[in-house]
């Protein structure tokens, strides 16, 4: 018979373990080669997100499958980052990220369009909770490269707000300029 305080505190930190959505993005099975055979050994790369622009990723290696997905899982959940959304659905601006030979080219897109995107970056996305995107990986196809790739173009993505706070504007300022200058370009051409 449980006691009554064991209890709530299991099913708090289910609840505050249920706001996360996680991926598995990719399992590696290594050998290790010992007098009585192999050895084997798994690496998960796991991907962990709010939906509301909350996302971290996080890498774990165990003797059994569960346990690397599970060491994953709490790596990616000490590692998460905040990324601005545009109107919560796509980003604010077209970015480019790398990683060693992994290259991504992330675009901003209208209402509508859906996730466009491959395998690792597709996870990324969808834990992100950003609906309307274009991606494409270019270089290596690797996982591992192609996941750090597309954090490290997140991490660039800025919000007007943040551009704003850097320039000593307003947002609202930043904002008019933007529509000014799409104007001005229409009326010279």
């Amino acid at each position: 018979m449980a006691r009554e305080g064991e209890g709530g505190r299991g099913r708090d930190r289910e609840d505050r373990d249920s706001e996360f959505m996680d991926r598995l993005v990719h399992i590696n099975r290594v050998a290790k080669v010992v007098k009585g055979g192999r050895r084997f050994g798994f690496a998960a790369l796991v991907v962990v997100g709010d939906q509301k622009g909350r996302v971290g990723y996080g890498h774990g290696k165990a003797r059994e499958v569960p346990e690397a997905i599970r060491k994953a899982t709490d790596s990616a959940k000490r590692s998460l980052v905040r990324i601005p959304l545009r109107e919560g659905r796509t980003l604010h601006h077209d970015v480019t990220g790398r990683h060693g030979a992994g290259r991504v080219v992330l675009r901003a897109a209208p209402a509508g369009t859906g996730i466009i995107a491959g395998g690792p970056m597709r996870a990324i996305f969808e834990t992100l909770g950003m609906h309307d995107v274009v991606a494409k990986s270019q270089g290596s196809s690797n996982p591992y490269n192609m996941v750090r790739a597309t954090f490290d173009a997140l991490q660039r993505e800025d919000s007007p707000r943040a551009v704003a706070a850097r320039r000593n504007l307003k947002v609202s300022v930043l904002q008019a300029r933007r529509q000014g200058g799409e104007a001005e370009a229409a009326s010279e051409a």
